[in-house]
């Protein structure tokens, strides 16, 4: 691997697939250098899981890892990702390791939930619906509703960033932001951080959106387009440093309600009269303003 420029980092997407010469490397700018006692900086792998044996991999890899603070950093891309659409990709950030994977959903489909590590017969089935073992999401409904519907999920653990951000906001609390609107205002990231993950932004953008051109059909493309590998392990590898951004600033009151709204928000998906699109979904939690 040749050496890269200070204050970057190379990003190895390694598929583990059935295609064994798969491996493409990239170098990106780090996203931030260090935050308290959690840093973000030094290599990150990307791992594209569209095997057993790679999924195996990946749940032994999620084994004995620390639970405080969390390790688990989720989020998922799809074709309308609901209950009327698709999940095509699951990305998780395993943050103590400084590895992101990608798991191929649309390929695996049921066998990625199933599939059973070879030590302790532990799934990542099991890993989702586990109350002990805490998953970082951003504004989680959606991704259960399609979770749930799909493939039987029914999460637990569930920390929600979009909570957590509406509870140590100062200002009013009458609508939830989404993650963009995190990030450029509150993840620690200098100015040309900030340029690089818009870049990234947009590119991934111009090929999923339908209203510039794109469709949302590029996740299920194989192999996955490499603006879209770097859009989809992006805002995973971000999670942490909201995280403790959030997590700095809530008071013991607000941990309590924003478990509990986390907890209802995956109830609510789950029932059969959830409708994940409108203007309800802006709204605030009832009684937090």
């Amino acid at each position: 691997m040749s050496a890269t420029k200070p204050g970057t980092f190379n990003i190895c997407t390694r598929a583990v697939s059935k295609d064994a010469s798969v491996t493409r490397v990239s170098t990106i700018s780090p996203l931030e250098e260090s935050l308290q006692e959690m840093s973000l900086d030094g290599g990150k792998t990307v791992n594209f899981i569209d095997t057993e044996e790679g999924l195996i991999q990946l749940i032994e890899r999620m084994e004995n890892i620390p639970t405080n603070p969390p390790s688990l950093y989720v989020d998922l891309e799809g074709v309308d990702l609901s209950r009327r659409g698709t999940i095509s990709i699951l990305q998780v950030f395993i943050y103590p390791l400084g590895e992101i994977y990608l798991v191929d959903i649309y390929t695996l489909q049921t066998k990625a939930f199933t599939v059973c590590s070879s030590k302790r017969g532990q799934t990542l089935l099991a890993i989702l619906e586990s109350p002990n073992i805490p998953k970082v999401f951003f504004d989680v409904r959606n991704d259960s509703d399609a979770l749930f519907s799909h493939f039987g999920v029914e999460l637990a653990g569930v920390i929600d960033l979009q909570l957590m951000e509406l509870a140590t906001r100062y200002f009013s609390k009458r609508c939830v932001n989404g993650l963009a609107k995190c990030i450029e205002r509150d993840a620690p990231i200098n100015g040309e951080q900030r340029r690089i993950w818009r870049e990234f932004k947009e590119k991934g953008r111009q090929l999923f959106a339908p209203e510039l051109g794109g469709s949302f059909e590029i996740f299920n493309v194989r192999p996955l387009p490499d603006s879209i590998l770097k859009y989809c392990a992006q805002d995973v590898h971000i999670l942490p440093l909201l995280w403790v951004h959030y997590d700095s600033k809530m008071s013991l009151d607000w941990r309590k309600k924003v478990a509990a709204e986390a907890i209802k928000r995956v109830k609510e998906s789950q029932s059969p009269n959830y409708i994940g699109t409108g203007r309800h979904m802006a709204l605030e939690p009832s009684g937090w303003w």
